[in-house]
């Protein structure tokens, strides 16, 4: 199976920015966090997925009032009962924050749980996605 693209937009307005004018990580972590669920839970039901690790969360540049950020997801690597995820953020095509979020398949007591999903990575991009996620476990 190979998993689809998942795309959020996210206007940045006033009351997202930090004190220098930018957006604040905690608002992008926030976003951030969002379009990695949306793409895991794509692969099984939302009450069954939970995040539980952010990784290598890398801001590229800063983003500004009035812009529009893009927000980018996609399953990069599955487990028995994880799902890694591959986020990258653009403004105007530049990207400005990029990383990966790892999520657990749980069951209705928060025990982890078998999601049986598994994927075959089609392009050089997806391959390298899944062998950078494939270290995060190390």
């Amino acid at each position: 199976m190979e998993a689809s693209p998942i795309t959020i937009h996210r206007p940045v307005m006033g009351q997202d920015l930090n004190h220098h004018g930018t957006l604040y990580a905690a608002r992008t972590a926030e976003w951030f966090v969002e379009a990695g669920f949306i793409a895991a839970a794509s692969l099984s039901r939302p009450e069954n997925i939970v995040c539980i690790k952010v990784h290598n969360m890398e801001f590229l540049k800063p983003v500004k009032k009035g812009a529009i950020l893009k927000l980018e997801s996609k399953v990069v690597l599955t487990g028995r009962t994880s799902l890694v995820v591959y986020v990258q953020g653009n403004v105007e095509a530049v990207v400005t924050v990029k990383g990966f979020l790892s999520f657990v398949h749980v069951d209705d007591e928060g025990r982890p749980q078998p999601h049986g999903a598994t994927l075959t990575p089609s392009s050089k991009i997806d391959l390298a996605l899944q062998q950078e996620a494939l270290a995060l476990r190390k």
